[in-house]
């Protein structure tokens, strides 16, 4: 992001809120040379473009004088700073593993999978290629990078990118959430014919002709 920008979205992480001439101010801290109040709304309007800064708000004054309009961040834009959370689901999952049994890991995990597709209308009346395509949809609005194609014994999936690969690489229970959530969009158990985490490209699903 554009560095005036993203000193916008600091301090107003850092104030809660701030009217234009107090970022002015702050920006002209950080930054060392002057910036003027046109500038600063002209950030401001592209971010408000990006639902990063909420519209303004009136901010009544203690002493006389107009109010004034405050900014402050969406919940979009928390996005846009460090987060932890990779290490903390890392760290949970872990201690899933260490204290509990392997079936009950995953009954927990496949629970996850559950409750995911449960985001998606159901749709057993579609086609089978109906529901991979309502499938696909779905996995790469999280994340996975899929696709699929028709083959000779059938349909095959593929999910090119694990949104949380860096914490799927020291467990299997959430491969196992991902064949549970595959298989809950699709309404058939697929053969997995290709798996990432053994050093293939990508995951591939096998769907055959007589799952339909």
């Amino acid at each position: 992001m554009q560095q005036t920008r993203q000193f916008i979205l600091d301090i107003l992480r850092e104030h809660g809120e701030a009217t234009v001439d107090e970022i002015v101010d702050k920006l002209q801290e950080r930054r060392g040379k002057l910036i003027t109040p046109v500038t600063v709304r002209h950030h401001i309007n592209l971010l408000q473009a990006e639902e990063l800064v909420t519209s303004p708000e009136l901010r009544r004054r203690t002493s006389p004088g107009r109010p004034q309009h405050v900014y402050a961040l969406t919940d979009k834009a928390r996005d846009h700073f460090p987060q932890n959370y990779e290490r903390l689901v890392a760290g949970l999952v872990r201690q899933i593993e260490r204290t509990l049994p392997r079936e009950t890991v995953n009954v927990i995990f496949e629970g996850i999978a559950d409750q995911m597709a449960e985001d998606v209308p159901p749709i057993e009346s579609a086609t089978l290629d109906e529901r991979i395509a309502a499938t696909v949809q779905y996995l790469n609005e999280h994340g996975y990078s899929a696709e699929w194609e028709a083959c000779d014994e059938g349909f095959i999936l593929r999910t090119r990118n694990c949104p949380y690969h860096q914490v799927a690489e020291a467990t299997e229970a959430l491969c196992i959430m991902d064949m549970r959530l595959v298989s809950s969009l699709l309404g058939v158990v697929p053969r997995r014919i290709s798996h990432a985490a053994n050093g293939d490209r990508d995951c591939a699903y096998l769907i055959p002709f007589a799952s339909q």
